[in-house]
């Protein structure tokens, strides 16, 4: 009796599943996290008869075979990478990209991370960092003195010095897009790093086809839709309790097969 086995694998895939529905609701108020699902696919099958097989010399043959599958595994993960809403902040170094793209950011390691956090902070020497105090790219220094800072849409940053009515403009912050974005591997803190799946990462100005915009003073929300993954909390739940049902009948069919004299 292979019940056993795969009602474990089916049990230990909709374990995989509570585990990605909980880091969702954990992470609903994570600026800019973006929710995920557990792929899953079936196991191999063992034929006991197959399809097609001659059933009489006269030619006629099996329309349909005999297939027992061997469970499920999990296949991935797989990042969902809708528009999170907007938040007015009112802060003026927070920045929220509208559509397609990521910040780029300096890691202590040298390698770069990519984020769609916004909520931007000044370090001690004036320069624009994440809330880590990590580097955020292109490396913008806002002057001393400097009374408000403004950012269009296209990234261009400038900064109204002392009285001066006139802006001084600092640069540009660029955003970076992939091809594959599920590809990239999140490793904490709201970074994701380029993989080989994701393809190399495209450095483009806000606004250019197929890119974002950004928003000062706003952050992206979350894009995790709390009542659904309640319900999906609830539908998982309750496949792991049939499956849980499935070993306790298996076990109960074995024991009544053993008690045959």
């Amino acid at each position: 009796m292979k019940a056993l086995s795969i009602a474990a694998t089916g049990m230990m895939a909709q374990q995989t599943n509570v585990d990605v529905i909980s880091n969702n609701i954990a992470n609903a108020n994570t600026t800019g996290f973006k929710a995920s699902r557990a792929a899953f696919q079936d196991l191999i099958y063992q034929s006991m008869q197959r399809e097609g097989a001659l059933t009489s010399e006269a030619g006629s043959t099996r329309p349909v075979g005999v297939d027992i599958g061997m469970g499920v595994q999990t296949a991935g993960t797989v990042r969902l990478n809708t528009q999170g809403g907007m938040v007015a902040t009112e802060n003026q170094l927070n920045v929220a990209i509208d559509g397609r793209g990521y910040f780029s950011v300096l890691m202590p390691d040298g390698n770069q991370a990519f984020t769609r956090d916004g909520s931007f902070q000044l370090s001690a020497e004036g320069e624009i960092v994440t809330m880590q105090g990590y580097r955020v790219d292109p490396g913008l220094v806002v002057p001393p003195n400097t009374t408000s800072v403004e950012i269009n849409e296209q990234g261009v940053v400038m900064a109204y010095v002392e009285n001066d009515p006139i802006p001084v403009e600092l640069g540009q912050l660029s955003l970076t897009t992939f091809v594959n974005e599920p590809g990239m591997r999140p490793v904490g803190n709201n970074f994701l790093l380029a993989t080989e799946a994701s393809g190399e990462a495209q450095v483009v100005t806000p606004g250019a086809p197929g890119t974002g915009l950004l928003r000062q003073g706003y952050l992206e929300a979350s894009n995790v839709n709390v009542i659904q993954q309640i319900t999906d909390l609830i539908s998982a739940q309750r496949a792991y309790e049939m499956n849980s049902k499935s070993i306790e009948t298996a076990d109960q069919m074995l024991s009544a097969a053993n008690q045959i004299r």
